[in-house]
């Protein structure tokens, strides 16, 4: 078995492209539309489907905001530089909510930012992943 992807339904599917290619630096590996059932995706990662993990992410044409409820927790990205990373974000005008830090209890170091839509993406620093 192999992990192939998560999804993600988002509210204007531009935005998103642009926020997970130009602010976390994945590339944008391929597009659909599907007009009889009127959604489109796209699929973005840090490398090719067949060796990564990718996000797709998915534009359902008459809704542009989802209710997340409280079982998504938030899917998380490894960087080497937490700190650059979170400048580097907050440059782009993206949110960090949870400053870069250790995990309480640990020394993994970790950072939360948001999506456009609000989901949350958890960043470690790859250097210090002890302990999560």
């Amino acid at each position: 078995m192999q992990f192939l992807h998560t999804m993600l339904r988002v509210g204007d599917m531009q935005r998103s492209i642009d926020f997970y290619t130009q602010v976390l630096g994945m590339k944008l590996l391929r597009t659909a539309d599907n007009e009889a059932y009127r959604y489109s995706l796209a699929f973005v990662g840090y490398g090719a489907e067949t060796d990564h993990t990718v996000l797709e992410l998915t534009y359902n044409w008459d809704t542009d905001s989802y209710d997340h409820g409280d079982a998504f927790g938030h899917i998380a990205i490894g960087v080497d530089d937490i700190y650059a990373t979170c400048d580097r974000i907050k440059a782009a005008g993206a949110e960090v909510y949870r400053e870069p830090g250790p995990v309480k209890g640990g020394k993994t170091v970790i950072a939360f930012v948001r999506d456009p839509d609000g989901y949350a993406i958890e960043l470690i620093e790859l250097s210090s992943k002890r302990d999560l």
